[in-house]
């Protein structure tokens, strides 16, 4: 994780962060736009996930049909994601070969086509996909669950967005989305590899400085109002398998709450990655609500998540039930559970095992190069470069009175959604 540090921003607003690492001649170029769910409405939920769809369909320059044949050529890989905060996409090409990046990137920032037959090929697809996730339990339990703790705030909506809305966006709604949003001053530049920072640097500048800006939509969503009272709710749908999910609230990524909370997250469940694009994992098995309820036979699996994000999100705690008990059973045994951490507090063997833990899975998850570059540009859409960088030093001076705080503060009956999935294959009661 060593390597030198460039930040600067051209004269259009665009904000570029560099990072030389000489491990491998690879260069990993992410563009970051601050645009997501976050930035929807009703009417027009999941309109910034199919404007990142439509990013793929070409440019008068790259046609669409031969982009992947461009940087498969190269020896290159490359994707794209959206969330609730972000828009992001990335190349990780031979080191010779970047500035392939760097044309694409930038013409596809002002120059995609929105083809209305393109437009309507892709609601059928980004339909189905709606369509196919709505057959994932989890998928469905996440989102009534997300639903009920926000009420207000876009974090209400999953990414994908409503499938009502999805049948009404129009190509002119997409096409101002993009225009609004995908903008140097709403964009950030992140790239990790084998080069020069002052020739890189001076490629981008090449690249992107003509491109004129504009000033994106301004975005205030409304506050979540904090929840008074405990929330149950039960979904039904196909397969074998019941689920609880318990949400509580969750800081913002910024918020110092949130260094400790993953510590909390790591005791209880087992450390869960904030690199949502990969990097490893670690076993759950000597965590607090395994062994109450994995080890006792209760639930076949238990997990936990926490995600780093503009506005206060969720902390989820995930439980595959085991068929031979009641969900209600495992709900009454996860409780004990916390109740017993509440009363007994946090021991510093505990913490000092749940933070070499999480010490390891960030490292899992920060050791390529194009891992490296993911964190350049994530860490900048809810905080600084800063807040990677000294994650490990505030991780270690976590104490157990730190956590047991958060426990204290953040998991409340009072202040959390209890969802159920619940297999239409089987009766069952909660």
């Amino acid at each position: 994780m060593t390597g030198q540090i460039t930040t600067t921003q051209l004269s259009n607003g665009l904000r570029v962060l560099l990072k030389e690492i000489h491990t491998a001649p690879i260069i990993s170029s992410w563009m970051w736009y601050r645009v997501g769910s976050r930035n929807e409405n009703p009417g027009k939920t999941g309109i910034s996930h199919w404007v990142e769809h439509m990013q793929f369909k070409g440019t008068r320059a790259f046609p669409g049909g031969k982009l992947d044949k461009l940087i498969s050529r190269e020896g290159g890989t490359w994707n794209a994601f959206t969330y609730l905060d972000w828009t992001t996409y990335f190349e990780t090409l031979p080191k010779g070969k970047i500035e392939l990046a760097l044309d694409l990137e930038a013409d596809r920032m002002v120059n995609s086509l929105f083809d209305q037959h393109e437009v309507e090929s892709e609601r059928s697809v980004i339909i189905s996909e709606r369509e196919g996730n709505e057959n994932e339990p989890l998928f469905r339990l996440g989102e009534a669950i997300q639903k009920s703790a926000f009420t207000r705030h876009p974090y209400r909506y999953e990414v994908l967005g409503e499938k009502a809305d999805l049948q009404t966006i129009q190509r002119d709604d997409l096409l101002r989305h993009y225009k609004d949003n995908y903008t140097t001053t709403n964009a950030l530049l992140a790239a990790a590899g084998d080069f020069d920072s002052d020739k890189l640097l001076n490629l981008i500048q090449m690249k992107f400085s003509p491109i004129k800006t504009n000033t994106p939509p301004a975005v205030n969503p409304v506050k979540e109002p904090p929840m008074k009272s405990e929330k149950h709710l039960v979904v039904n749908g196909p397969g074998e398998t019941a689920y609880i999910q318990i949400a509580y609230c969750a800081p913002a990524g910024d918020n110092p709450d949130f260094m400790p909370y993953t510590v909390v997250d790591s005791l209880l469940a087992g450390p869960s990655g904030l690199n949502m694009f990969g990097g490893g994992s670690i076993s759950n098995k000597t965590s607090r609500l395994y062994r109450a309820l994995v080890d006792k036979q209760l639930a076949i699996g238990v997990g936990g998540g926490i995600q780093a994000t503009i506005d206060p999100f969720l902390y989820v705690i995930t439980i595959t039930v085991n068929p031979r008990h009641k969900p209600e059973t495992v709900l009454a045994a996860f409780d004990q559970e916390i109740d017993r951490l509440l009363q007994q507090s946090v021991s510093p063997g505990e913490v000092a095992r749940a933070i070499k833990q999480a010490r390891a899975l960030f490292a899992y998850g920060s050791e390529s190069i194009t891992n490296q570059a993911f964190w350049l540009g994530y860490s900048e859409m809810f905080a600084r470069y800063s807040w990677f960088s000294s994650y490990l030093e505030r991780l270690a001076d976590i104490k157990p009175t730190d956590a047991y705080r958060i426990c204290q503060q953040y998991l409340r009956k009072d202040a959390r959604v209890v969802g159920f999935y619940l297999p239409d294959s089987k009766e069952r009661s909660v």
